[in-house]
C-alpha cells in the first residue's frame, strides 16, 4: 500500500467516524456499514448480550451480514451450543476464528497449560496466542469491525468512541461500537422484548450469581450481586488497586 493511499483511507474513515458518532440508532449504523462495506464489515462477538443485539438488528436490516466469534479452544460447552442455536435462529454461518495450533503447542510445551495462574504477565500470552493474534488475522479480513463494547462494562471502557480508527498490520480498520451509551438494563430489556436468545450461562442462578462476561471456560467465574462487571475475569489476580486490576485480556486496547 503506497502512503499516499493510506492516508486517503485514514481521512475517508475520519470521516465515517464523524458520521457514526452523530448517528444514534444502532440499526442505522449497522445498514449503513453491511450495504457500504459488505463482507468486509463483520460483527465480532463471542455470543454475549450486546453482541446478540446486534446480530437481532443486522438480521432485521434483511441484508447480508457477517458474524465472527474467537474460539480459544477454552470456551464453554454452553457457549459452543449456544452459537449453534444462534446460527439456527437468524439463518446465519458464525465464523470461528481458532489461534493457530503451532503457536498454541509452544506456548504449552514451554509455559505449561495453566500458564495464566502463574502471572499476568503469562495470562497476557495466553490471551496474546489465543485471542489477539487471531484477531489481527481476521483484521485483514476487515474494514470494519464491529463490537458489542459498552461504556457501563468498565471503568477502563468508559472512554471509549463509538467510532475509531485502528491498525491492522496491513490497514486502517474502522472500528465501531454501535451500543456504547446502552446500559445494562436496556440492552436487558431489548433483549426480553424480542425474544433474543441469552446463553444460559448469562441468567442468574438460585444464588443469584451470573456471568457478566465469557471468556475461556477456567479465567471466567460468576459475579456475585454488588460485584463489579469484570471480576469473574481472572478471580486469582483480583487487587485492591483497580489501576492494577484492568481486567483486560488486551484484545480492545492491544490491536
Amino acid at each position: 500500500m503506497k502512503s499516499s493511499d493510506k492516508e486517503l483511507n485514514y481521512s475517508v474513515d475520519h470521516a465515517l467516524c464523524q458520521e457514526i458518532a452523530l448517528t444514534e440508532d444502532p440499526q442505522e449504523i449497522l445498514f449503513s456499514l453491511f450495504k457500504r462495506f459488505n463482507e468486509r464489515a463483520a460483527i465480532v462477538t463471542s455470543g454475549q448480550l450486546s453482541g446478540m443485539v446486534l446480530i437481532h438488528l443486522a438480521a432485521e436490516n434483511q441484508l447480508p451480514f457477517r458474524v465472527c466469534t474467537l474460539d480459544t479452544l477454552r470456551l464453554f460447552p454452553e457457549t459452543y451450543t449456544f452459537l449453534e442455536q444462534v446460527e439456527a435462529r437468524y439463518g446465519i454461518q458464525i465464523e470461528q476464528i481458532q489461534p493457530d495450533p503451532q503457536e498454541v503447542n509452544q506456548m504449552v510445551t514451554e509455559h505449561g497449560e495453566y500458564l495464566f495462574f502463574d502471572s499476568k504477565a503469562k495470562q497476557e500470552h495466553c490471551c496474546n496466542i489465543r485471542k489477539v493474534r487471531p484477531m489481527q488475522r481476521l483484521l485483514e479480513t476487515l474494514d470494519v469491525w464491529i463490537t458489542g463494547l459498552r461504556h457501563d462494562q468498565s471503568d477502563a471502557r468508559q472512554q471509549l468512541r463509538k467510532a475509531d480508527i485502528i491498525s491492522s498490520t496491513t490497514h486502517p480498520v474502522l472500528k465501531v461500537s454501535p451500543l456504547l451509551q446502552w446500559t445494562t438494563d436496556e440492552v436487558w430489556q431489548f433483549v426480553r422484548e424480542n425474544e433474543i436468545p441469552v446463553n444460559p450461562l448469562l441468567e442468574a442462578d438460585t444464588h443469584d450469581q451470573h456471568y457478566e462476561s465469557l471468556g475461556c471456560i477456567i479465567c471466567t467465574t460468576p459475579i456475585k450481586p454488588g460485584e463489579p462487571k469484570r471480576a469473574g475475569r481472572w478471580r486469582w489476580q483480583n487487587a485492591p488497586s483497580s489501576e492494577e486490576n484492568t481486567k483486560e485480556c488486551g484484545l480492545h486496547y492491544s490491536i
